[in-house]
């Protein structure tokens, strides 16, 4: 027995008041009714059975809040019991006594009492048999049988059942668990997506509207007011119609549904329009946009068809890139250059000049860049940008590396 099984228990379970009540209740009757067992042994009086069916009552009341004491109580009542002329409600006591400590005792305990109470049956059969030596031993250690083996092994086994109810339910609640987070992060990761699609498809737009009307406002030339408002309300109407799409999606996503118009995925051959549209942004700024295609995709070098993901990750990076170079690029030249490397990667690279730049500038929000590396994290690809040196001077760089549509479907 443990420390904490012999400290004083807590207050009794109602049931446990109710098996001790009608445990006592049933002896005193039996006792009553002159219905106990044989003769004492050891020439101790009957009415020590009362004492035994006492302390058994007390067993009972502690069974469930401190089965190891109680066991250790019941034994010797049961003991004296059994010495003194033995009531049948007392043994019957010590069953349930035994069934409890199996069931709510600690593990070891509960692992050694079965072995224990076989063991207990065992040798009061050999030293019955080697006494008695009549056919009702057989009889005895049957009854001894059903007093010890019975309870602990019926214990163990509802015991093993509850263990097996709990850890089930452990192993739900786990995953319960692991099923909430799993949702929060799609809704997060969902977020982050619907944030990078929203910004790099008005960005672009909002930058050139306000860029174009900084210049209208500090230019006091018709025509350059004019040309102005035509870039804005170009803009303007472009900048709607990706939101109207984006919104669509959102609300509707029914692909078989007739009255929506389907939403196109920007794609690599749409960089010629959207160098245009640069060009324009950008002439009021002195900036020129060259769109360099070294991917030669009917030649015999040519690489692998980038898949969907990736020809629109590719898309947003220039579309980002071109954004930038308009709020913050000196005027000169920017360069939007494709490839494939070696390994049939597809390389974006963007160069645009790095210095002072005169006019009105646009305020960046500094989440351009972090959706672009969010983007080429999510296809495993690399990502750099920044400042570099070179013959020409000093250039911002956006260089992205995405995968080929056979590593990505590997992925």
């Amino acid at each position: 027995m443990t420390a904490r099984s012999l400290a004083a228990p807590g207050r009794p379970h109602r049931l446990d008041v109710l098996i001790a009540g009608g445990g006592l209740l049933g002896g005193l009757l039996l006792w009553a009714l002159n219905l106990h067992g044989g003769p004492s042994l050891l020439g101790l009086p009957p009415s020590l059975t009362l004492v035994a069916l006492a302390a058994m009552s007390v067993a009972e009341l502690m069974r469930r809040t401190a089965p190891m004491a109680a066991l250790g109580l019941a034994v010797p009542a049961l003991a004296l019991d059994i010495s003194a002329g033995t009531l049948v409600a007392t043994v019957l006591m010590f069953t349930d006594v035994v069934y409890a400590a199996v069931l709510y005792g600690p593990p070891g305990a509960a692992r050694r009492i079965p072995l224990h109470s076989v063991l207990v049956t065992v040798l009061a059969a050999i030293a019955l048999t080697a006494v008695w030596q009549t056919p009702q031993v057989v009889m005895a250690i049957i009854g001894i049988a059903l007093v010890t083996i019975t309870p602990a092994w019926t214990g163990i086994i509802l015991r093993n059942h509850r263990d097996a109810a709990q850890a089930a339910q452990l192993r739900a609640e786990q995953i319960a668990l692991l099923a909430e987070i799993d949702r929060t992060q799609a809704v997060a990761g969902e977020r982050a997506r619907m944030a990078r699609e929203l910004h790099d498809m008005v960005a672009n737009h909002l930058s050139a509207i306000a860029i174009h009307s900084t210049a209208a406002q500090s230019i006091d030339d018709p025509a350059a007011t004019r040309e102005a408002l035509g870039v804005i309300r170009e803009n303007s109407v472009q900048g709607l119609a990706e939101m109207r799409r984006l919104i669509g999606l959102l609300r509707s996503p029914k692909a078989d549904d007739e009255d929506e118009e389907p939403a196109a995925t920007p794609t690599l051959d749409g960089l010629d329009a959207l160098i245009d549209q640069a060009r324009t942004s950008g002439r009021s700024s002195g900036l020129t946009f060259v769109l360099d295609d070294a991917r030669n995709p009917e030649g015999p070098g040519a690489g692998p068809e980038p898949a969907a993901p990736v020809e629109l990750a590719a898309y947003r990076i220039v579309q980002e890139s071109l954004t930038n170079a308009l709020k913050h690029a000196a005027p000169g030249e920017v360069l939007v250059r494709l490839a494939h490397d070696r390994g049939g990667a597809l390389t974006v690279a963007v160069r645009s000049p790095f210095a002072a730049r005169p006019g009105p500038r646009a305020p960046g929000s500094g989440t351009g860049l972090v959706g672009m590396r969010e983007r080429i994290a999510l296809l495993g690809g690399a990502f750099e940008a920044g400042p570099e040196s070179g013959p020409a001077g000093t250039v911002w760089l956006v260089r992205a590396a995405l995968p080929a549509a056979e590593e990505e479907e590997q992925r």
